[in-house]
């Protein structure tokens, strides 16, 4: 049986933007967070090279480097850490919550959900080595860096779409490139793209290979016509997947409420889930933005209502 470890005021899931800041501001509020970050801490920033459009950072700063900041600050102000992934969560409405580890049970009054979400992988050889050197996932977050650079966006989705306007802005041309002859965007999208003149659609065209030239980056993407089983290889400085992402809410299915897209479900304007005491903030609930400065938002909205939740329940808060 696993052995109980006291009971906390508030637990954190999640090591990324928004856990950490959670973490800051309910460590300030005298809560003694204690932090589940997981062993891949730190997010999706810990494989992001230069963040050139977060507040505060004028000169930019490396994904790492910025996460490990947001740690420290959490850290200075009494913030615990667990550097190990929750096996499994067993929340209630308005009891106490557990997280599971192993032989050991941590029970606490709220819970924080900041697991995140993970983009959506082509699974192509290149497509992870690559990653950073020329391959992105996020064209709002990296499409200014291939100024006057031919570009590719892959995908055919509103993600994709707005990938492909956002980026073209800078690029010198771009590829729109999609696996089949019709677009799950919507139409509004697609006629954006389509009276783009930076923009040449490419369908039915598959992504085979990220291919790196002599320095080590991106020089090509191997297309397959899918109609006729055609091979090209289109040479691009830049390449965005943008075939959606994955929230991270395997924990936590079929205990909070969650859509057709396995994102958590909150109360408009808070972050409250349909259970008491549990609050869910950053990439876990957002479909729209998934921007580090906006998960962060979050993060500090989540542990308000943590907070209020506590006092308002007489536990400390």
């Amino acid at each position: 049986m696993a052995e109980s470890k006291g009971t906390e005021k508030v637990i954190i899931v999640g090591g990324g933007p928004a856990g950490y800041t959670a973490a800051i501001y309910a460590a300030r509020a005298e809560l003694e967070p204690l932090l589940f970050e997981g062993f891949e801490w730190g997010g999706q920033l810990q494989n992001t090279t230069d963040v050139e459009n977060f507040p505060g950072f004028p000169e930019g700063i490396m994904g790492p480097e910025m996460m490990t900041k947001f740690r420290e600050q959490a850290e200075r102000f009494g913030t615990r850490f667990v550097t190990d992934d929750v096996e499994k969560l067993e929340l209630s409405d308005g009891d106490l919550h557990r997280a599971v580890l192993g032989d050991e049970t941590y029970e606490a009054h709220t819970v924080i959900l900041a697991m995140g979400a993970e983009p959506r992988r082509l699974g192509i050889p290149g497509e992870m080595e690559l990653t950073g050197r020329g391959v992105s996932t996020c064209g709002v977050c990296d499409g200014a860096f291939f100024k006057d650079r031919r570009t590719m966006v892959i995908g055919g989705g509103d993600s994709a779409m707005e990938d492909a306007d956002f980026v073209s802005k800078f690029s010198s041309s771009l590829e729109l490139v999609h696996r089949r002859d019709e677009f799950r965007a919507s139409k509004i999208m697609q006629q954006r793209v389509e009276e783009n003149p930076k923009i040449t659609v490419r369908t039915p065209w598959i992504p085979e290979e990220f291919i790196a030239g002599d320095d080590g980056a991106l020089a090509a993407v191997r297309l397959r016509k899918a109609d006729n089983g055609e091979v090209e290889d289109f040479e691009v400085d830049g390449a965005f997947v943008a075939i959606g992402h994955i929230p991270r809410s395997e924990l936590v299915t079929g205990q909070v409420d969650t859509d057709d897209g396995g994102y958590v479900k909150v109360e408009p304007g808070s972050t409250r889930t349909n259970l008491a005491g549990v609050f869910a903030v950053g990439d876990l609930v957002d479909h729209t933005y998934r921007q580090a400065v906006t998960a962060a938002g979050s993060g500090c909205q989540g542990a308000l209502d943590s907070e209020w939740y506590l006092r308002d329940e007489g536990l400390g808060g």
